[in-house]
């Protein structure tokens, strides 16, 4: 741990966690208390989703998963000195059953107001736009002109979007799948009005979908974090830091910049407490 990373890290516990890392410290590369919130069962069981092509994909030819969300996972186990097992989930709502099952220690999937009420989130280490595609010859024009009576708009159920165009929209009906490819697949087999998703996602879908767009702007951010149970305070102190760490530190960056990722911008420090 570099003595920066330490020293904010020990500033954020309360006195009597901070006596119990002090009384442990110099042992581990995480203080043994933090690592037994982290891992304990040895190893760093994190929870990867696919759902979002941004943060995680599959190796074409290896079928392994890849990707930002899967190297910040191997710095963390780096970090904290285990083993790191990933768990691929297909979509987020997976990731976080498994999360609350205790099947796995981390999550990586985006923070939102529903997902909170059952687990702790860090500040985001990356936000991605969230997008609208429209069909040829649609006469929605923005992203207002989508919460109009009679538009469907094609979501992966419980995704991100999904719970946040849930809570704004007043007008518009939300036709949810269970798959990413799915949700596409509606979309390009017109069977909806507009399709919502992560924008390389809505991409791929305009690719296969003749005079098709997306429409300006994004109609929110979507911002990746990690997320852990709650009731595990030292170690979710740990994770915190260490989160505002790789952003600090150019990690972020430089994943960002190694995926030529366009639309995925590192996220800006967390308010300090």
């Amino acid at each position: 741990m570099t003595s920066r990373f330490a020293g904010r890290f020990i500033a954020a516990f309360p006195l009597g966690l901070l006596l119990l890392v002090a009384a442990c410290a110099g042992t581990s590369s995480a203080p043994p208390v933090a690592l037994a919130d982290l891992a304990p069962a040895g190893k760093l069981r994190a929870g990867i989703n696919l759902g979002n092509g941004v943060i995680a994909t599959r190796d074409p030819a290896s079928g392994n998963a890849q990707g930002i969300a899967v190297n910040v996972a191997r710095e963390l186990g780096r970090r904290i000195n285990v083993p790191v097992e990933l768990i691929v989930f297909e979509q987020a709502r997976n990731a976080v059953d498994a999360l609350q099952a205790g099947a796995i220690d981390v999550v990586f999937v985006a923070i939102e107001p529903v997902r909170a009420q059952v687990m702790d989130f860090t500040a985001p280490y990356a936000e991605i736009e969230g997008s609208y595609a429209v069909p040829a010859g649609s006469k929605i024009g923005s992203n207002a002109d989508v919460d109009r009576e009679g538009v469907r708009i094609s979501v992966v159920a419980r995704s991100n979007y999904d719970l946040f165009l849930s809570r704004t929209l007043k007008h518009a009906t939300l036709v949810r799948d269970e798959s990413t490819q799915g949700s596409a697949d509606a979309f390009v087999t017109g069977k909806v009005d507009a399709l919502a998703g992560v924008r390389q996602r809505v991409e791929d879908a305009v690719a296969r979908t003749p005079g098709s767009r997306i429409l300006p702007n994004r109609f929110m951010s979507i911002r990746q974090a990690i997320g852990m149970q709650k009731g595990r305070a030292v170690g979710f102190a740990y994770l915190r830091e260490f989160v505002e760490d790789i952003k600090v530190s150019g990690l972020v960056q430089d994943e960002i910049q190694n995926a030529g990722l366009r639309d995925a911008t590192v996220a800006p420090p967390a308010p300090t407490r």
